[in-house]
Parts: structure tokens; sequence; C-alpha cells
């Protein structure tokens, strides 16, 4: 699986969300504003508000901290009004790269993604240039140790999965988004320990990279998602599970 999945395994590995806290925060409490605000308050009528509460909940945040950004949201406590906006670009070695970003000022989002991507030998593009890479989609890793692989086909694909692939040392569980918590539900309830888990954009292929433009890649990762205006880094580069493992830990 693309580079994305196994970044966000390792940072988590790493500890690196505990010490960002704060930053998680702050970018799953404006999702949940913008959630209620298109689409209202109630989880159960919005989907895209219940996929944010449950991310909430999976970083223990407060739930006076999520009742208070579905106000916002609402109308019912004076909130930022944020922009989404979606940017393209290329990253080290012509990988392919999509935003997702919340922001209440376009220019200085703009130009402070533009910074970083020239400092890590990429650039942002126009839009369009490489969206027609990645196709949107579920995705669950399912670690590997002491699985049965029959029967997570069989849990997954009864419980609506798409497919189940061997990357090596994990499970890649793909769904349509619409069916991916019913089927990330279902697997935990069957005791698989998952290591990702999320809706995402899903690269129909892959950039190899080694060496130095891997650890240049690793480090533009890491710097678009300290962005407090950006939510979501999608990629399309494939480093080899030992580099990944060297890189993240010096």
């Amino acid at each position: 699986m693309s580079g994305h999945s196994k970044w966000s395994s390792i940072k988590h590995k790493k500890g690196a969300a505990d010490a960002k806290r704060g930053k998680v925060f702050t970018k799953i409490i404006k999702e949940i504003t913008v959630a209620a605000r298109m689409g209202g308050g109630d989880v159960n009528a919005n989907p895209r508000l219940r996929t944010a509460v449950l991310a909430a909940k999976a970083e223990n945040m407060p739930r006076e901290n999520i009742d208070r950004a579905i106000k916002k949201g609402t109308g019912e406590l004076e909130g930022v009004n944020y922009e989404e906006l979606t940017y393209e670009g290329y990253g080290p070695g012509g990988v392919a790269m999509m935003l997702e970003v919340l922001t209440d000022n376009k220019n200085r989002t703009v130009a402070d993604v533009r910074h970083v991507f020239a400092k890590q030998n990429g650039n942002l593009g126009e839009g369009g240039c490489v969206s027609w890479m990645f196709e949107k989609k579920g995705l669950i890793t399912v670690d590997r140790a002491r699985v049965d692989e029959d029967r997570l086909i069989e849990v997954a694909l009864d419980a609506g999965a798409l497919d189940v692939k061997d990357s090596g040392k994990d499970f890649d569980v793909t769904t349509s988004p619409g069916s991916f918590e019913e089927v990330r539900k279902k697997l935990e309830e069957a005791g698989f320990k998952l290591t990702y888990g999320e809706v995402t954009m899903v690269p129909q292929t892959t950039v190899r990279l080694t060496g130095k433009e891997a650890e240049q890649m690793l480090r533009l990762m890491e710097a678009l998602e300290d962005s407090d205006d950006v939510q979501k880094v999608y990629a399309n580069f494939d480093i080899a599970d030992e580099e990944m493992e060297r890189i993240s830990a010096q």
C-alpha cells in the first residue's frame, strides 16, 4: 500500500500523535465544526459529522470539546468560518500529492504550503494535476501477527469490504466510503488488531522512493501535517518498510 497508511502507522508507533495531541485536537475540532455547519448537528443524520466525532473519541477528546465544536458549526455558539480547499502538487521523485485544507485565511495558507513544498524538493501544482490518480475509499490495515487470513477475508467481505490484500507486514482492507464504519466495527468485534483506518484517497499507482528522496518525502509529509490548516495529506509514494522505520527513528 502507498506511503500514507505506512506513515500514519509509524507516527502512532513513535508516539508523535501523543506529542502533538493539541494540534490533532485543533484539526478534528475544525472538521467537526465544518461538518456540523454543512450537514447539521445530528451525528445520526450527518455521516461526515459522525466520522469526525469517532475520530475525536479515538483521540480521547473530552465530550465538552466535541459538543462545543458542533454548536459552533450549527451557529449556537460563535465560531470561525472556515473555507474548504484542496491543493495538489508533486513531492520528491514526482510523487503525486493531495492536501485537504480548512482555513480562515486562504492567502496565508497557500503561501505556507508553497514554502513547505519548495523546501523539501517538491512543488505546488494546479488544480486537477494529480487528483485523477486517486480514488476515495475506506482503508483499514490489520496487524498480520497471529491472523488467520481466511478468517479475516471472511469477516471483511461479509461486512461489505471490497478487497483484502497482503501488503507484507499487514493486511490492507479496502471498502467503499459508505461501508467503512461497518467494516471497521465488524473487524474490531472479531478481535482483529487494527493499526490504521480512515476514509482516504487511495492512489491507483505508486512511486518507489529510496535514499535522499525518501527522507525528503517523509520530512515533507511531517511538515505539511504539522500545519494547523492542513487536515489531510495524501501521497502515492512507496518506501520499503525497513527504510521507513530507519528514517522515522532518526
